[in-house]
């Protein structure tokens, strides 16, 4: 019999039924996934995958501590989930013992569709987007330009039982889309993407229409040097440098004096403020529309997550609060090194406290800058500043007297977030947005596009 004949729910009580460790923790991720790609103003294929994958956490006390061993698998057969459970001990005990032990979680009601068949996605999930997209392929056409992209939906229904009680579960729709559009000798590239939770809230025309201008505006070339310039980041790249930001607000290497959130001569920098913009980045796991997981699903312990905060309760968390730095992550281990509050991560990140002015409405209000697309290829260079590095792509567009009159050359920057905050004189109006960057890694996120006076363009690209 396959782990998939079996419901998902009777997979972890048999997992936990297994278990001889001290505690157990079982994760059972049910996936499944829709996809769409076109090229050239016509479908390439589709597909439609399910799965699944256990993971299994066993803690085992001693006399030194509490160790824990994780072991996670796919397509686990019902035959195969006592060597997984045993192989999960067996690393328990072969391990240290664990720095991040803690009780497990008690005490958290549990989820009332515990019990009930995973969530699916189907190709039924593009039932009102595949035919708006074949229209936009056909107005493109008219238009003389090519469409290329890809649209991908996933479901992953998470079931979380432990040996001290928890049974909870989240269901968790993810949906991208990707849409490149292209002059037919490939000279001129826009780019735009959406998040989206099922597709009803994503329009292809738009898009289409919104890319259509962007290839008007490349039909005048014009080249500029390395520089500082005005400019106007959207709310897509503000997205891929917060989210960075974020990865990077460890509460213990903040403590340890390792990260730009450190305070010199010991300390956080939380109390501090970061930008005189009154703005509050914040995760919410019942955000309209940006929904994540209410309590936390960890497959493995490090930085300042642990397998032992699974189930852990998640709440609304400002990360910086009316310019102030008010949080920085950390697992209940980290915040009893460094003293800070119990603050786990959350799969979503929304900056609010810009005025409702549109990025339009900004592009009006420049004299003399630079209109971004998207950035990619963004690596650190230096933690303790978390100085970035990356390139612009699909188009920077030069905004002269309040309109774009052209296309310029794409460049390579290194810039801060923290520092980009700190200098932003200006930020529009919150929505949702898919990182370019990150967008296999994290969708849910919903930023203003900012105006920084002195982007630091450090040198030209010949990337398109």
């Amino acid at each position: 019999m396959s782990a998939r004949t079996t419901k998902p729910h009777e997979i972890v009580e048999r997992a936990l039924g297994l278990s001889r460790a001290d505690g157990c923790v079982v994760i059972a991720d049910e996936h499944s996934t829709a996809n769409l790609r076109w090229a050239g103003n016509a479908l390439t294929t589709n597909g439609v995958t399910r799965g699944r994958t256990l993971t299994v956490v066993a803690t085992v006390d001693g006399k030194e501590g509490t160790a824990s061993g994780v072991v996670s698998r796919s397509a686990v057969t019902v035959d195969e989930l006592e060597p997984l459970v045993r192989a999960a001990e067996a690393a328990a005990r072969g391990a240290g013992p664990a720095e991040d032990a803690q009780p497990l979680v008690t005490g958290v009601a549990p989820s009332p569709e515990f019990t009930e068949a995973p969530a699916e996605t189907s190709s039924a999930v593009f039932a009102d987007f595949a035919p708006a997209l074949g229209e936009a392929f056909a107005r493109a056409r008219a238009g003389g330009r090519e469409l290329y992209g890809f649209a991908n939906h996933e479901l992953v229904s998470s079931y979380l039982g432990t040996s001290a009680g928890l049974r909870l579960r989240h269901d968790q729709p993810n949906g991208t889309l990707e849409l490149n559009a292209k002059s037919p000798d490939r000279t001129r590239s826009a780019w735009a993407g959406r998040s989206t939770r099922d597709f009803k809230d994503v329009d292809p025309a738009t898009l289409d229409a919104e890319l259509a201008v962007r290839l008007g505006w490349a039909e005048r070339r014009l080249e500029l040097p390395a520089g500082r310039y005005e400019t106007l980041l959207p709310p897509t790249a503000v997205a891929d440098l917060l989210i960075y930001q974020m990865w990077s607000a460890s509460g213990r290497d903040a403590a340890e004096g390792r990260t730009v959130f450190s305070r010199p001569g010991g300390g956080t920098r939380v109390g501090e403020k970061l930008t005189e913009l009154p703005l509050t980045l914040r995760s919410d796991p019942n955000a309209s529309g940006l929904q994540s997981a209410p309590f936390v699903i960890a497959h493995s312990s490090g930085g300042d997550q642990s397998v032992f905060d699974n189930g852990l309760p998640l709440a609304a968390t400002d990360w910086v609060r009316e310019g102030e730095l008010n949080r920085l992550t950390t697992s209940r281990h980290s915040a009893g090194l460094t003293g800070l509050p119990t603050a786990p991560g959350i799969d979503n990140l929304i900056l609010d406290g810009g005025d409702d002015r549109s990025l339009e409405d900004m592009v009006a209000a420049t004299e003399r800058g630079l209109l971004l697309t998207c950035l990619w290829y963004i690596r650190e260079v230096d933690p303790a500043t978390l100085l970035l590095t990356g390139l612009t792509r699909d188009g920077v567009y030069l905004i002269e007297n309040g309109e774009v009159t052209g296309e310029v050359n794409n460049f390579r920057f290194n810039e801060s977030p923290v520092g980009l905050l700190g200098r932003a004189v200006e930020a529009g109006r919150t929505e949702k947005t898919l990182p370019r960057e990150w967008g296999d890694w994290f969708t849910r996120a919903a930023m203003p596009a900012l105006r920084i006076p002195d982007f630091n363009m450090s040198s030209v690209s010949q990337g398109v």
